[in-house]
């Protein structure tokens, strides 16, 4: 003590030098010395304990880093910032073992605490297994998600020197997309506002090419066409569909008066719209024999599209023929018909469109070669290696092109989503994987966001709304979405810094980066560890259902050699009525239906 306090007295005596100028720099005004100021001075040094002189720096430290807590997250900034993500894990483990430290240095040692020492102990010991519990999750969730994940990089575009090279017509023409294709607003993206007319879950959700209307179908068979700017319907018509509204699109080209409509009847219908805000007719053109999910649109046409239904078959369809819909293919694995889900219509070479549905492949077709003799007319498919000889079934809920058709993004029921490059030769892998959300519950839509697809947007059965660079895989926005508890539906604006969403609530919710402050992911850590726990949690119960579906079979199968053997019984007079009794041929029956109507 007598060596700190003669150190500290004499840094005082240094700092209280007029000519040094130390004092100032200190921050503190700067008294001319005396006896009296330096005795209290060092009095007040010698006065102070050694516990708080050394405490004092640590608080000011963590209190730091309490109020900077929202731009690192410690493990979890690895989906906000690029680099670091494993030293910065590790300093948040360093600060955890700190603070606990702190927390045993801090415990009261007088006569009081001594008698309550055995509970706090306790207390203590109990901290102590929850955050080591919480670190080794965290790890877990480390080791999960950084195998795919890549650095982030450094923002692309800035405001200040982008709108000062505007001001003076340089690259004025880019201005718009690389403002609509920036990080920085898609991390300060918000809700702005919902659009209420809908009385069931809307599933569909459409902008015009222009993007000054919005369509969207619901499971009350309406349509409604949105002025979503002004946030008011402009007009609401009855589809003519007797079930679930899937989808509906603007046709191209076609002033907004053609919009093509299917749902879960299997119709394909196409309503007139004409320019007094009327819908003219709705006429049914297709009818597949299951639901129809998706349509596919070819970008410069005003007449001609593809639907893609349950029933596996994909119908070209001419509004110009008197019969528009025409059979193209009928998608099969081996002999086995495969039904869809998903279809879309390469933009850059529209001969060329990709399916999925019921199985683990996306299969790319070319409309001219389509010969079902040779590889069932498939040009291509695309599946994830280590999903080739799973033993679980997965499906494609969607699938979707990037703006120029390089690349191919995939959503797997009830996996992750997974990017890949058309441009590859047939049973190429993937080249990126998108991880954290949950595809589950409902048929879950993906879709890139930007004007060059930058970045891949999609919902999740938790209600958030997950938004991932694409080139990196981490997640720079989450937001919560459907308080119902699914996102389905996600639509980005043609022109603008925005999107449009739904799903099982019965409004549209629209989202603008008008926040102030870039995100901090709050609650994504939570959110992430529930759905991959969730997910786990299902895997092992499909496992079970395999090995119940397999006893099934067994049952069966000496179920049905049974009634043999009693026959030869009969001759010898033995009888059993056990397996003839009228309850055993229904409890068979309904044995494999009971099977498949288990969760999947």
């Amino acid at each position: 003590m007598a060596d700190a306090s003669s150190e500290s007295s004499g840094t005082k005596g240094d700092s209280k030098d007029p000519e040094s100028g130390e004092g100032l720099r200190a921050g503190n005004e700067v008294q001319p010395s005396s006896d009296s100021d330096s005795s209290r001075a060092l009095g007040a040094e010698d006065g102070q304990p050694e516990a708080e002189q050394e405490r004092a720096p640590g608080e000011e430290e963590e209190g730091e880093e309490d109020t900077d807590s929202m731009d690192g997250s410690g493990l979890y900034s690895l989906t906000e910032e690029g680099g670091g993500s494993r030293e910065r894990a590790i300093e948040e483990r360093d600060g955890t073992s700190g603070r606990r430290a702190g927390r045993k240095r801090n415990r009261p040692s007088s006569g009081t605490a001594r008698r309550s020492s055995s509970s706090s102990s306790d207390e203590d010991d109990e901290d102590d297994e929850e955050e080591l519990e919480e670190e080794q999750d965290d790890q877990v969730m480390e080791e999960w998600l950084g195998a795919e994940l890549r650095d982030l990089g450094h923002l692309a575009w800035q405001a200040v020197p982008s709108l000062r090279a505007r001001e003076i017509g340089r690259d004025s023409q880019q201005f718009v997309r690389r403002v609509c294709g920036s990080r920085g607003l898609v991390q300060r993206l918000e809700l702005q506002g919902r659009l209420e007319k809908h009385s069931g879950c809307v599933n569909t959700l459409h902008f015009n090419p222009s993007g000054t209307r919005l369509a969207s179908g619901s499971d009350d068979l309406r349509v409604v066409i949105w002025d979503w700017a002004r946030r008011r319907d402009e007009l609401v018509f009855d589809s003519g569909h007797k079930s679930n509204v899937f989808q509906a699109k603007f046709l191209p080209h076609s002033g907004d008066s053609t919009l093509a409509m299917c749902a879960r009847d299997g119709q394909i219908r196409v309503a007139e719209l004409s320019a007094t805000q009327r819908c003219k007719n709705t006429k049914k053109v297709a009818q597949h024999k299951g639901a129809a999910h998706k349509l596919a649109l070819e970008p410069d046409s005003p007449c001609s599209f593809l639907s893609a239904g349950e029933d596996a078959v994909v119908f070209g369809i001419d509004l110009r023929l008197d019969r528009p819909a025409n059979k193209l293919v009928v998608v099969k694995e081996g002999d086995k018909k495969v039904g869809l889900y998903t279809i879309f219509v390469n933009p850059a070479n529209t001969h060329h469109f990709a399916v999925g549905g019921r199985d683990q492949y996306v299969r790319i077709y070319d409309q001219r070669k389509i010969n079902e003799n040779d590889n069932n007319g498939v040009l291509k498919k695309f599946c994830p290696d280590h999903l080739v000889s799973s033993d679980s079934k997965t499906n494609i809920t969607c699938l979707v092109y990037s703006h120029d058709g390089s690349e191919l993004l995939a959503s797997y029921n009830d996996e992750d989503i997974y990017m890949f490059d058309s441009s590859h030769s047939n049973g190429a892998d993937y080249c990126r994987r998108y991880k954290g959300h949950r595809n589950n519950a409902t048929v879950k839509g993906v879709n890139f966001y930007g004007p060059c697809s930058e970045f891949v947007v999609s919902g999740s059965d938790c209600g958030h709304i997950y938004i991932w660079d694409k080139k990196s895989a981490r997640i720079v926005q989450f937001m919560e979405g459907d308080k119902g508890g699914v996102v389905n539906c996600l639509e980005p604006h043609p022109h603008l810094p925005g999107l449009a969403t739904s799903g099982l609530d019965h409004d549209v919710k629209l989202w603008a980066p008008t926040s102030e402050t870039p995100t901090g992911l709050k609650g994504l850590k939570e959110v992430m560890k529930k759905n991959k726990h969730e997910r786990d949690e299902d895997s092992v119960r499909h496992a079970d259902q395999y090995d119940t579906q397999l006893l099934w079979f067994l049952m069966s199968y000496m179920r049905n050699r049974r009634p043999q053997r009693t026959r030869r019984g009969e001759a010898e007079g033995e009888t059993d009525e056990s397996w003839s009794s009228p309850d055993s041929s229904d409890e068979e029956d309904g044995g494999p239906d009971h099977v498949q109507c288990m969760s999947s």
